[in-house]
Order: structure tokens, then C-alpha cells, then sequence
């Protein structure tokens, strides 16, 4: 049977926990504690802001890197990019972070940085609505109400599990789970499994559990483009000098993002792609002998234009006796077995579902509410689309980390939440100095921000036409990719440009009563 998700930070008004009493008000609400969530909070603290909380639903802080502990779970972003500037690590064990140090990390950070009284565990987000006579956010969660005068989401894109509509699913009478809720009491030793999908967490987990199980049935729609994984251990030598020389961390970081940089540039040039697209290539043709195989393994779209994968054991993993590949797709799913769309019927006990996450429709826009009851999933139904990625019109004292048009396809997220942690606090100071209680970016100033990043995308690889991914919505436009440098992120995000806000500096209903710019 299939087992429900659970696991960080997303759903008022609300009082401490314990009991109904007074509700508490906030200067500033997060919602989730991984790197968007905890990277705010520390950064409140550094400014003497110590009027918040974070409220999460799980029990840990982590995020993405507490929910997926699914066998060889890693980042695919050098270990130095991906931690925070101001909270390097000189223990990294190898090139490329594995879940569990990841999560001690970001653990660790929690502890160093004295968040941990700030944060509320077991708090899900139930509602938030925007009060229009107090200015105030009136925020619900399963833990207590609380007000709050800003309202920041750090629930990220890769927070709820994508579930596939197959017919008969849930009639199943195996154990079905998905990758990012991985059921470590369940043996696969000798099971029959079928896994659903070749994406980016199937990539790592099905090299791990090949050789446990006694037949895996690999379900893929759409073959990935992946490269090799030059991932090593950290040396002697490297580790001496991560932790006894000063500056070596930040040369090693500034120098993984900066070559990164190097990518934008390829990746919004689809001929220049296409010939960095024969690396991969290569890596099939000498991972995978048979011409039938290596056929049914080669993407038919430009390189890119999903998220690019890299592993050593992908290829290998595939090509074992107790594997199949099957690439006619599913019709339907009985009690004990799988049916393809070619007829064929395969008896299996276990499902797991390598289907992904809601990264388009952003869960936790269900359940916010802005000016005038308007609920920013309602605001999003012709598209998804913020300012800077960040601020949202119609939904005052609103920042999302990891909005639309952030996700980055060719560096580390870890950069673009640290930008927009910065413009958040810029725009904290400005309401500080200017005695704002609210503020909300001009629709015009929204409108010409993405157009002037749709128009920058059309063209890229992530745009081209013959490739279907996540990065798209349901109209073909893409409202997840950030198309260019990071360094130019940074610049936009460094300043909060009051001109482009509504501005209030009295309470009262309605419009912001006084505008400024």
C-alpha cells in the first residue's frame, strides 16, 4: 500500500504551543528549515533581529536533506558551493556531499548559529492570510496561531513528492513508497521491484539496491542525458589545507562558482551545448556495449534541457542480469504485478516511485491568501511568475526563497538563497528606516521583470522545443529556470528598489494608504 508523505514546513493565526493563550506576534515568520529557512535565520540573528520563528513540520531541521535518505542520496554540486558563504565546512570527505553529511551540516549549523530556540518543530503551515486593516500576516499552523508583520517561505521546490496517476496504484498489495520517503524498515533483499522512473534520485538509489535485489524492473518514459561523476576524496593534503590556511576555503568556493559561471554560458546556447553534449554521449558509448541497449538509453532532445545527471554506476547498474529496462510505459498496476503498455504482465512486491516533486505548482501557494482574499495558488492559475523570484503582487510582506525562476541549471542553489536572503533584509531595513508596515512590488514592475526574462529564455536549452521537462508548465512556459549568471542575480537582489514597491506607512484598509517612488 502506498504510504502517505510527511516530513517539512508548509500550512493562520496561532498561539504558542501548549494551550490557546494570547497569540504571539512576530516581526517575521519562516516557514521550513532547510537551507532557505535556516540561511534566513541566521542571517536575522547576525542583523540583531531576534523577533521571529521558523516553523517546521518535522521533527529536524534539514529539508531536502532530512526527507531523502534513499540508498547513495548525494549532491551533484561540488560540497564547497553548496553550503552556506559565511558557514564553510572543511570536512567535507569528497568532491560531491553525500545526504548524510549534508544533513549533519546543515544540523550543525542550526547548533553553531543559535537558531534552535527560534525554531518550532511540529508546526505545519496550515494557512496564511494577509490582513489588510492590521497589516499583518495572520499565520495558521498545526502547532498554534501566530500574527507576523512578513511572511517568509523557505519550503523550496523539492518538498512534496510527485505521485503518478496510474491506474490501479492504489490497489496494489505490496509496499509502495516514494524516493524521498524511503522506507528503511522494508527489506528488498531478494524482492521482486519495480522502480518508476530515471530521474535524478533513481540515478543514485538503483546502483545501491541492484545488487540486493532479485529482479528490478526499471520503468523509464524518458531516457536522461548523464555524464561522468568525477567525484574523489578529499586527500591528506586538501584536508590539511581546508582547515589550517586561511582564504583556502573561499578560493576553492569562489573558484567552483565562478567555472560554474562558465555554464550559463553554454547552456543559453544550444549549438554550443549541443557539442558539450558529447561528453555524455561518449560516457554511453563507453559504459554500454550493446548497440539495442545503448539505443533505448539515448535521449532524443538537446542536453540540458532537463537537469543534466552525472553518475559512474548508472550505466553499469542497468546492465545486469537481474535488470530490465522497460520503456513501452504502464498501463496499469494490479494487486501483485505491473502491466506495460505492450501487454506484458511482471510480477512484483515492491514499487518505488522515482517520480519526483511538485516543483511546478509550488504546494505552499494552497494554502496562502493575499490582499483581498485572493489565494496565490488562484493569483498563479494562468502561470507561475514573482518578482526577482521573490515578491509576488497582490500579496504584501511576502518573500519566497526558491520562487519562480530561481532554480539554477547549471550552478548551486545554495548562491541564489543567499541572494535573496540578502534582499529580504535590505527590504527590512528599508520598512525600518522609512517606518513602512508594508510593502508589495508594483504589477507593472512583476510584468516587466518576466518579460524580460521570458524573452531571455526563449532560445536557451532549457526552452527548446522538442523537450518536455519540469522545468516547463502547462502553457510551455518556464517559471523555474533562471537563465543567465548568477553574479547577475546578485546584483538585482542586492538592493531592495523601493520604486518598484507599494509602499504603507500608516495601517488601514485597503491599498497601501501612502506610496513612495
Amino acid at each position: 500500500m502506498l504510504e502517505p508523505a510527511h516530513g517539512g514546513g508548509v500550512s493562520g493565526e496561532a498561539s504558542e504551543p501548549g494551550g490557546r493563550g494570547p497569540t504571539r506576534h512576530l516581526r517575521v515568520a519562516v516557514i521550513g528549515s532547510g537551507f532557505s529557512g535556516l540561511g534566513t535565520a541566521i542571517r536575522l540573528l547576525q542583523q540583531g533581529i531576534d523577533d521571529f520563528l521558523v516553523f517546521e513540520r518535522a521533527d529536524e531541521v534539514g529539508g531536502t536533506w532530512r526527507d531523502n535518505s534513499y540508498p547513495g542520496c548525494a549532491c551533484d554540486v561540488m560540497s564547497h558551493l553548496y553550503s552556506f558563504s559565511f558557514a564553510q565546512n572543511p570536512h567535507w570527505k569528497s568532491t560531491f556531499g553525500k545526504r548524510d553529511e549534508l544533513y549533519a551540516y546543515l544540523r550543525d549549523c542550526a547548533d553553531r548559529f543559535g537558531v534552535r530556540p527560534h525554531i518550532r518543530f511540529g508546526h505545519e503551515l496550515i494557512a496564511a492570510r494577509w490582513d489588510d486593516a492590521t497589516r499583518h500576516w495572520h499565520i495558521e499552523t498545526s502547532g498554534g496561531e501566530y500574527t507576523a508583520q512578513v511572511l517568509v517561505t523557505g519550503t523550496g521546490y523539492l518538498s512534496e513528492p510527485a505521485l503518478p496517476d496510474i491506474p490501479g496504484l492504489a490497489d496494489f498489495e505490496g509496499k509502495v513508497f516514494h524516493s524521498s520517503r524511503w522506507d528503511h524498515d522494508h527489506d528488498l533483499a531478494g524482492r521482486r521491484v519495480a522502480v518508476i522512473g530515471t530521474g535524478a534520485s533513481a540515478i543514485q538509489f538503483v546502483p545501491k539496491i541492484q545488487p540486493e535485489v532479485g529482479q528490478l524492473d526499471l520503468y523509464q518514459r524518458t531516457p536522461p542525458w548523464v555524464g561522468p561523476k568525477n567525484d574523489k576524496a578529499t586527500s591528506p593534503l586538501q584536508a590539511k589545507l581546508l582547515r589550517g590556511l586561511p582564504g583556502y576555503q573561499n578560493f576553492r568556493r569562489n573558484f567552483n562558482m565562478w567555472g560554474r559561471e562558465i555554464l550559463a554560458f553554454v547552456m543559453a546556447r544550444p549549438k554550443v551545448a549541443g557539442k558539450m553534449q558529447k561528453m555524455a554521449s561518449d560516457h554511453l558509448r563507453k559504459s554500454v556495449e550493446d548497440p539495442a541497449l545503448r539505443e533505448r538509453l539515448t535521449p532524443d532532445y538537446v542536453m540540458a534541457c532537463k537537469r543534466l545527471l552525472f553518475s559512474n554506476t548508472w550505466y553499469p547498474a542497468i546492465q545486469q542480469p537481474n535488470v530490465e529496462l522497460v520503456t513501452d510505459g504502464i498501463d496499469h498496476i494490479r494487486a501483485k504485478s505491473v502491466v506495460g503498455k505492450d501487454g506484458q504482465e511482471r510480477e512484483v512486491d515492491t514499487i518505488i516511485l522515482g517520480t519526483g516533486f511538485k516543483a511546478v505548482d509550488r504546494p505552499v501557494a494552497a494554502r496562502i491568501w493575499g490582499r483581498d482574499g485572493v489565494q496565490l495558488r488562484e493569483a498563479w492559475s494562468g502561470g507561475m511568475s514573482a518578482h526577482r523570484g521573490t515578491t509576488v503582487a497582490g500579496f504584501p510582506n511576502l518573500f519566497m526563497l526558491l520562487g519562480p525562476n530561481t532554480t539554477l541549471g547549471h550552478s548551486s542553489q545554495v548562491v541564489m538563497i543567499e541572494a535573496q536572503i540578502a534582499y529580504v533584509l535590505s527590504a527590512l531595513k528599508q520598512m525600518d528606516r522609512r517606518g513602512l508596515s508594508s510593502v508589495e512590488v508594483r504589477q507593472e514592475a512583476q510584468t516587466a521583470y518576466n518579460a524580460a526574462l521570458d524573452e531571455r529564455l526563449d532560445g536557451t536549452v532549457w526552452n527548446a522545443g522538442n523537450c518536455k521537462s519540469w522545468y516547463l508548465d502547462s502553457s510551455g512556459r518556464n517559471p523555474s529556470i533562471w537563465p543567465t549568471y548568477t553574479w547577475r542575480f546578485r546584483r538585482q537582489t542586492k538592493h531592495f528598489d523601493l520604486g518598484e514597491y507599494q509602499l504603507a506607512t500608516t495601517v488601514g484598509a485597503g491599498r497601501p494608504a501612502v506610496k513612495h517612488g
